[in-house]
């Protein structure tokens, strides 16, 4: 698996995983199909939350639920762009999850991959934009949700991506972020 991807610092010095190949593009829709395929990649892998040392596994569940969720199918334009890409840096995301928020399973469907319930980190990642000419003009960064659920293994796997939110308080150029 070849991978452009690093953990930055802003100005402020938070970290951001900057993705530095768009592999999934579209002006339209996202070919889902694709981003399945690539996230199949990762099933079997597992991956730590630096700030809390849990190990996050990737299950075989995740392609087709990150793929195609209730989530995933109200996504249109930046948000669903930056949800395909988003898989090149899966696991700098989760190195750099933050914000740890627990919640108890609700649903009887999830009586035993979520037993132990739900835990919500919050990630940041920047994809570059290109202009016309084809040289980078910034990069749009985005805050997201990562969801983890709680299996009855007592393991966490990463279950989906959600609440997709480009920041537009700042505008973010190379020069703006350090390695």
């Amino acid at each position: 698996m070849n991978r452009n991807v690093n953990i930055i610092e802003d100005l402020d010095g938070n970290q951001i995983v900057l993705i530095n190949d768009i592999l999934f593009k579209s002006k339209r829709n996202v070919n889902w199909n694709d981003v399945e395929a690539y996230l199949k990649q990762y099933v079997g892998e597992f991956f730590t939350i630096a700030a809390t040392n849990e190990i996050v596994y990737i299950g075989a569940d995740l392609p087709d639920e990150y793929t195609h969720s209730n989530y995933t199918r109200i996504l249109k334009g930046a948000n669903a762009k930056a949800k395909a890409n988003a898989v090149q840096g899966l696991p700098e995301m989760i190195q750099i999850a933050s914000g740890r928020c627990y919640e108890e399973n609700k649903k009887e469907k999830h009586q035993a991959d979520a037993r132990f319930g739900w835990y919500r980190y919050e990630s940041r990642l920047a994809l570059p934009v290109y202009g016309k000419s084809g040289e980078l003009e910034r990069y749009n960064v985005f805050h997201v949700a990562r969801l983890f659920r709680h299996n009855k293994d007592g393991k966490m796997y990463l279950y989906d991506i959600m609440n997709i939110k480009k920041e537009t308080s700042k505008l973010f150029r190379s020069s703006d972020l350090t390695q």
